[in-house]
């Protein structure tokens, strides 16, 4: 298995860059909306929580769709930036709106009966570490939801950076196989784990990099380049990006992976 603890960001770096993003993330946010749909439609049909967590809630728009869901249940929301925080609160959904880690969930042990999270854990260095906190949190019956990313994502941004200069320019990801193991390792009963390639299209590089960065899912990566990119190597990649240009534009890998597990009774 993978190390990801070496390659992953520093979570400081990534609670910052997402508090400067919580302006602009929902105007960009079209594939973050279809991923957590697609998640809620996949959580079990007879789940009806008192209590639900929505881990990694970034500007609350799950948290929302989730006191929708289900309108007889108490909800908090966390997240490591507070600047999401500061803008999902007046918004409303959840009860609660706490800072906080997957890793050191700031939550009571068996408090909660669902815990959902929509493309936040491929942050986190310690995957094992968000699995035994959902599990510790979780009731005995209760359900981990979660979707993610993992290697395949932005694959073609990473290989025309790799045919530019070879450097570290776009965040890495776990491998799905890495999920998989950690997963059937947790403790938690598995019952649904799956991956899913999701294709977007951009009619030049400047507008995927401007969502990228919108977003806060610019390149956060140690290692990565420091100081301005030059023209020249701007130009060098954006003709390697053509490449894969297609009738539809130019198209951007996304694997997601869907997850859900249950504490055992």
């Amino acid at each position: 298995m993978t190390d990801p603890q070496a390659v992953l960001p520093d979570k400081r770096q990534v609670a910052a860059s997402f508090s400067r993003a919580a302006a602009s993330y929902d105007s960009v946010a079209a594939l973050q909306r279809a991923v957590g749909a697609e998640l809620l439609a996949r959580l079990p049909a007879e789940l009806a929580p008192a209590r639900w967590l929505d881990l990694g809630s970034g500007t609350g728009h799950f948290s929302r769709a989730l006191a929708a869901r289900f309108p007889e249940g108490c909800g908090t929301a966390v997240d490591i930036a507070e600047g999401m925080l500061r803008h999902a609160r007046p918004l409303g959904g959840a009860s609660q709106f706490v800072c906080g880690d997957a890793e050191h969930l700031p939550l009571a042990c068996n408090s909660q009966q669902l815990i959902f999270s929509s493309l936040a854990l491929q942050w986190c260095a310690d995957f094992a570490a968000v699995l035994a906190e959902a599990r510790r949190v979780l009731q005995p019956g209760g359900v981990f939801a979660f979707s993610s990313l993992c290697v395949g994502t932005l694959q073609e941004l990473r290989d025309s950076w790799q045919a530019v200069d070879g450097l570290v320019h776009v965040n890495r990801f776990r491998h799905f196989v890495d999920y998989q193991a950690l997963c059937a390792a947790s403790g938690l009963e598995v019952l649904e784990l799956t991956t899913e390639r999701r294709m977007l299209h951009y009619a030049d590089l400047r507008q995927l990099t401007h969502e990228l960065k919108a977003l806060g899912a610019h390149n956060l990566n140690p290692g990565r380049p420091g100081g301005l990119t030059g023209r020249a190597r701007v130009k060098a990649l954006v003709a390697a990006y053509e490449h894969f240009r297609n009738p539809h534009g130019l198209p951007a890998s996304w694997q997601v992976v869907y997850g859900v597990l249950r504490r055992r009774a």
